[in-house]
C-alpha cells in the first residue's frame, strides 16, 4: 500500500466544544461533521499550552515545553536543534507545504523559517494588513483578486463586528491555496500543514457567514455571580482580559469604529468593556462555519482526484478560547476547559475507525508520532508524545490513552510585570492549577463540577495530595535525554 497523503488542518483558538456532531446544536460543521463519521474523534484532548507558539512548537515537535525550551509568543527565534515532524517527512520523500500560520517565533511581518521541510511556503500570520508586506495572502488579494489590501481593511478592525467578503477572507484563501496543493501533479505522497488564523481575534466573520447567525439563539457563557469576586483572588495573573465582565448582561452597542492607525495585536488583544458575550459568541461560530466551507472545498477536491481513500486528514487547534466562560474572553494564564480543551479528529477511510468519539486523555503533543507511525517511519527518541494509531485502528482500548495531560504557560505573552508562570495537570477527574509564585491556585473535581465553578484550593487533604500528582506530572514533561545502552 503506498504511504499516505496527510491533510494536516490545525484551526486558531478553536473550542474543543464548536463541532456539530459531538453535540453542539448551535453550530453548522457539515464538513467536520463528516469526518466524524468516517473517522475518530477525541472529545479530551488538550493543549501544551494556551498560548500559541508553545503549543504549535509541541505539535510539530512531538515534545513537550519543559523540553524543546518554547514558551513565549514572539521568540527571537526557534531552537536550531529541535526537530520538525515535516522536516522528517521531507526527508522522507513527501512533499510538504505550509498555507497559513507557523508562529514558531516572532511573526508579526515575517517569521524567520526554521528548517521546517516546507517546499511550498504560502505564509500568512493574520489577514489584517497593518503595513504592506508582500505575504502570501496580500499577494493574492493584490495580484489575483485586483483588490488593495489597504483599501479593503480600511473600516474592518474592530473588536467584534463583520469581517471581510468571504470572497476575500483569509480563509478563503486557505481553501483556495490548499485545493491547488492537493491536485498538484506529483509522483510521491505529500503532507499540507494548513493553519487558519481564524477563529482567532478580533471576532470578525464574514458577512455571509455572519448573517447566519443568530446571537439571540445561542446560549450564554458559563457564569456565575460568584466568578466576579473569585477574579480578585487572580487579578495578578497574567491575562487579556483584565478583569470579568457578567456576560449575561446584554450590551448592544454598534461596534466601534477602528482608529485610523490601528494596531492588529492590540486589536486582537485588548477586550473593550463594553463587548456583548453573544455577539462574541455569534462571530466566533460564524467564523468556524466559515472555515467548514473551506474544509467542505479541499475534501471534495480529494474525492474529485481519487486522493481521499488515500489520504489521513487531521483536524484540530492549537488551543481554545475563553469565549466569555467566567467572564473572561481571549486567552492567558487560565486554564479552564474552554482554553486548552480542543477539538481533534481523525479520518482515514479504510484504517482509522469510522464514528467512533474516544474520551481517552490526549494531548497535541501526541500527533507528531502518530503521523510518523501512520507513514509508515520511525519515531525519534526525542519524541514524548505517545501516538494515537492504536485507539485509531481500533488495537487498543479507545478510552484509555495517558493517566493525565499537562498544559503550561510561562511568561508566554509578554509585557507582565509578574512574568506570569502557571501549570494544569487533569487526570479525567480532577484539574489542578498552580500559579508559581502566587499563593492560590485552583482544583477542580469534574465529576461534581464540569463547568469549573468550585474550587477546591482550600480542603488542604485534597489539595496535597494533588499537589504531590502535579509535581510527577510536571516532572514527566522533562526529558531524560538520549536512551540508556548499558548500565553505567
Amino acid at each position: 500500500m503506498s504511504r499516505p497523503n496527510i491533510l494536516w488542518i490545525c484551526t486558531d483558538q478553536q473550542r474543543w466544544d464548536t463541532v456539530g456532531a459531538l453535540g453542539n446544536p448551535h453550530i453548522r460543521t457539515p464538513a467536520v461533521d463528516a469526518l466524524c463519521r468516517t473517522g475518530t474523534a477525541f472529545t479530551r484532548a488538550y493543549t501544551q499550552s494556551p498560548i500559541c507558539t508553545p503549543s504549535r512548537a509541541s505539535m510539530l515537535t512531538g515534545k513537550y515545553p519543559a523540553s524543546h525550551h518554547v514558551y513565549r509568543n514572539g521568540n527571537a527565534f526557534f531552537p536550531p536543534g529541535e526537530v520538525l515532524v515535516t522536516k522528517l517527512l521531507a526527508d522522507a520523500g513527501y512533499d510538504c507545504g505550509l498555507i497559513g500560520k507557523l508562529h514558531l517565533s516572532a511573526a508579526k511581518y515575517h517569521e524567520k523559517r526554521p528548517d521546517d521541510g516546507y517546499r511550498v511556503f504560502h505564509w500568512n500570520h493574520h489577514p489584517t494588513p497593518d503595513a504592506a508586506r508582500g505575504d502570501a495572502y496580500e499577494h493574492w488579494l493584490r495580484h489575483e483578486k485586483r483588490v488593495d489590501p489597504q483599501a479593503l481593511y480600511r473600516d474592518k478592525g474592530a473588536f467584534c463586528g463583520p469581517g471581510v467578503p468571504a470572497e476575500y477572507h483569509q480563509s478563503t484563501w486557505c481553501g483556495e491555496m490548499a485545493v491547488r496543493f492537493v491536485t498538484d501533479r506529483r509522483d510521491g505522497p505529500w503532507c499540507l500543514s494548513l493553519n487558519f488564523f481564524d477563529p482567532h481575534a478580533p471576532f470578525d466573520a464574514p458577512p455571509e457567514a455572519l448573517a447566519n447567525v443568530n446571537a439571540a439563539d445561542l446560549p450564554m457563557p458559563l457564569w456565575r455571580p460568584s466568578d466576579a469576586a473569585r477574579w480578585r483572588d487572580f487579578e495578578a495573573v497574567d491575562q487579556q482580559q483584565k478583569k470579568p465582565v457578567d456576560p449575561t448582561i446584554r450590551r448592544n452597542a454598534a461596534p466601534a469604529a477602528p482608529p485610523a492607525h490601528r494596531d492588529h495585536d492590540k486589536v486582537a488583544s485588548h477586550v473593550p468593556e463594553d463587548y456583548d458575550a453573544l455577539q462574541v459568541k455569534a462571530n466566533y461560530y460564524a467564523m468556524i462555519e466559515h472555515i467548514d466551507a473551506q474544509v467542505a472545498r479541499i475534501t471534495e477536491a480529494l474525492c474529485a482526484t481519487g486522493q481521499l481513500e488515500n489520504t489521513i486528514v487531521l483536524y484540530h487547534s492549537d488551543h481554545g478560547e475563553l469565549l466569555g466562560d467566567h467572564g473572561l474572553v481571549l486567552k492567558g494564564c487560565r486554564f479552564f476547559d474552554g482554553l486548552v480543551r480542543v477539538p481533534m479528529v481523525w479520518s482515514w477511510p479504510g484504517r482509522v475507525t469510522q464514528d467512533l468519539v474516544s474520551d481517552a486523555l490526549v494531548e497535541l503533543v501526541d500527533i507528531a508520532p502518530t503521523v510518523l507511525e501512520a507513514a509508515g517511519l520511525e519515531v525519534p527518541w526525542q519524541m514524548q508524545g505517545r501516538s494515537l494509531l492504536p485507539i485509531l485502528e481500533g488495537r487498543a482500548d479507545p478510552h484509555r490513552h495517558k493517566r493525565h495531560v499537562v498544559s503550561e504557560f510561562k511568561d508566554s505573552i509578554g509585557g507582565h510585570p509578574d512574568h506570569t508562570h502557571g501549570s494544569m495537570v487533569f487526570d479525567g477527574r480532577f484539574k489542578s492549577v498552580v500559579y508559581h509564585g502566587h499563593p492560590l491556585g485552583e482544583i477542580f473535581d469534574h465529576e461534581a463540577d464540569a463547568g469549573e465553578f468550585d474550587n477546591l484550593w482550600h480542603d488542604t487533604a485534597l489539595r496535597a495530595d494533588r499537589l504531590k500528582a502535579h509535581l510527577d506530572a510536571l516532572a514527566g514533561t522533562i526529558s531524560a535525554g538520549p536512551p540508556r545502552s548499558a548500565l553505567y
